[in-house]
């Protein structure tokens, strides 16, 4: 059984090389479709929240005023996730404030990301969109609450890995999907998709 950690954040903005930061973090280690822990914490990175962003996150600068520290939490979060594949919805963008937080700590970030975004695209091709709240709806996936926090957000991209790996296990007969065979998938061209896993099936 593989563990795997789907990871989310919020943050002040779209870029930590614009100067932006993260305002909070969840992490929920996931076990044969099982969520067996999770960490959630909001973080104080010294950084005002814009307007706009506490509209769209309803994390205001007061909440991070009293917040722990950046250092503290997120060295928390690297302890949590260990030496675990890392999953999430448009992994770029966490990959780049995962990678940005830590580097600055001095803390190695090197890990896999499989982002769960680009796995949707080539198996759910025909969906409206690929936002993580239009294929919860179209998938009908379990929600616990407010979009764009991080811990309901996690949530809802744990139940999104676990439909994938199960539609993809279903149409083409394999037992097994983990971690690397999404990181194979999101980078293969659409058109050869079917021809890869079905080339596995026969294995």
């Amino acid at each position: 059984m593989q563990t795997v950690a789907v990871l989310d954040f919020e943050t002040t903005g779209l870029s930590p090389n614009l100067g932006d930061r993260a305002t909070e973090i969840a992490v929920i280690l996931l076990r044969d479709g099982q969520i067996v822990d999770r960490y959630q914490s909001l973080m104080n990175a010294g950084r005002r929240i814009p307007s706009d962003v506490v509209a769209l996150t309803g994390i205001t600068n007061d909440m991070i005023a009293s917040a722990p520290p950046v250092s503290k939490v997120m060295r928390e979060s690297a302890a949590f996730v260990g030496n675990h594949p890392v999953v999430a919805h448009n992994a770029g963008f966490d990959k780049r404030f995962w990678q940005a937080e830590l580097g600055l700590l001095g803390v190695p970030a090197e890990h896999s990301f499989a982002c769960t975004m680009l796995v949707a695209r080539r198996v759910y091709p025909r969906a409206q969109s690929h936002r993580l709240a239009s294929l919860a709806e179209m998938l009908q996936l379990p929600k616990s609450g407010r979009a764009h926090r991080a811990m309901v957000d996690a949530e809802v991209t744990s139940h999104l890995w676990c439909r994938l790996q199960h539609d993809i296990a279903q149409t083409y007969g394999l037992k097994r999907i983990d971690h690397a065979l999404m990181a194979r998938l999101q980078k293969t061209g659409k058109a050869k998709v079917a021809t890869l896993l079905g080339s596995l099936s026969n294995d």
